[in-house]
């Protein structure tokens, strides 16, 4: 199989020339690796693994950062990768209820969806190095800009524009929602006077180049953000930041063997460590993908129990303030809700 050089020249990047050579020098990947394959067993060990990546500060900037990983994980399995870059969290979903992904990194909703609906499995999860379990959703606005505090947004949020998360984002949308919005009896979809809707890059840009008065992201993607725009993210500030947020995990899909699974966790876990580096560039390109991310550690389903308790709160929270056609209807939608979290909290504690 004949390499084939990655075209680096729509990075998104301050330091261009740093993640230029980071990837150029891992980045040959055999041509079959490219290309879009048909679902496989473990029978199948020359067919590609097909590997889902998230649009984290950008599809373009998720799919390069990934890249040096995937060369190495393919050359320890002696197999190929294949990705499928995504442009939204919509077409991630789209792509597991498909079968079209077998290994990814996925957060919140998306990740618990993998797990509960769509025959996956975690097995690791970002290691910070802040020594936190996780990130927070944050509310961003102009420094000097026409939104002076917090306040001016709870008491009248139809002055606004706002710049948030797909549905399917937890720091974007879900969190805020139910943190933020849904106390003060403000509905995200339909109480600010104008949206964007997009990753948390563009929700940021937005505020910064003045096309939103507030936007939706969390604690890691705007030092993520901070890095690329330097000077945008100085005209920022942040108004308002969430509780803890579990960090983003890896799943695989369950019908793969288990030494397979096995062989997986250890190559991520095992990455950018000094007792189990295989390459000297290991830990930049770890800083290049996850900025202050240490790593991987193993992990298992139930590191997204935090996630189901959010989801479980911000549905409750939407039932109880929704109208309804007679109290009898409205019980029935919470018994549905409360029995779909029992259901996960099986599968997430392995019962």
């Amino acid at each position: 199989m004949n390499p084939i050089c990655v075209d680096m020249s729509q990075t998104f990047s301050h330091d261009r020339s740093r993640r230029q050579l980071i990837i150029a020098a891992a980045l040959y990947l055999p041509q079959s690796a490219l290309v879009w394959a048909a679902p496989q067993t473990d029978a199948h060990a020359t067919d590609p693994i097909r590997f889902g990546i998230l649009p984290v500060g950008g599809a373009e900037f998720s799919s390069d950062a990934w890249l040096p990983v995937l060369t190495d994980l393919s050359r320890r399995l002696g197999r190929p990768i294949s990705k499928l870059s995504v442009t939204s969290y919509r077409e991630m979903e789209q792509a597991l209820e498909r079968n079209e992904v077998d290994l990814a990194f996925l957060s919140g909703k998306l990740a618990l969806e993998a797990v509960t609906n769509h025959a996956m499995q975690v097995i690791a999860q970002i290691h910070t190095g802040n020594g936190l379990s996780g990130y927070r959703a944050t509310l961003l606005a102009l420094q000097d800009g026409p939104v002076h505090d917090l306040e001016a947004v709870l008491t009248q949020p139809s002055r606004w524009r706002l710049a948030r998360g797909e549905k399917l984002s937890v720091s974007g949308f879900i969190v805020p929602r139910l943190e933020l919005f849904l106390p003060r009896g403000i509905d995200i979809e339909t109480s600010f006077r104008g949206q964007i809707v997009g990753t948390h890059l563009r929700t940021a840009l937005a505020v910064a180049n003045g096309e939103a008065d507030l936007a939706t992201s969390n604690s890691a993607d705007f030092e993520r953000f901070a890095l690329q725009f330097p000077a945008e993210a100085k005209r920022l500030k942040v108004l308002w930041q969430s509780t803890l947020i579990p960090n983003g995990v890896i799943v695989v899909r369950l019908p793969c063997c288990a030494a397979l699974r096995q062989q997986l966790q250890d190559f991520l876990t095992g990455y950018g460590r000094a007792n189990g580096s295989r390459s000297n560039n290991e830990p930049a390109i770890l800083k290049n993908l996850l900025d202050r991310g240490a790593g991987f550690l193993p992990a298992d389903n139930s590191a997204l129990i935090p996630v189901a308790e959010f989801i479980r709160h911000m549905n409750l929270d939407q039932a109880r303030s929704a109208q309804w056609i007679n109290p009898a209807a409205q019980q029935t939608r919470l018994d549905r809700i409360e029995r779909d979290f029992a259901t996960q909290m099986q599968v997430l504690r392995g019962q």
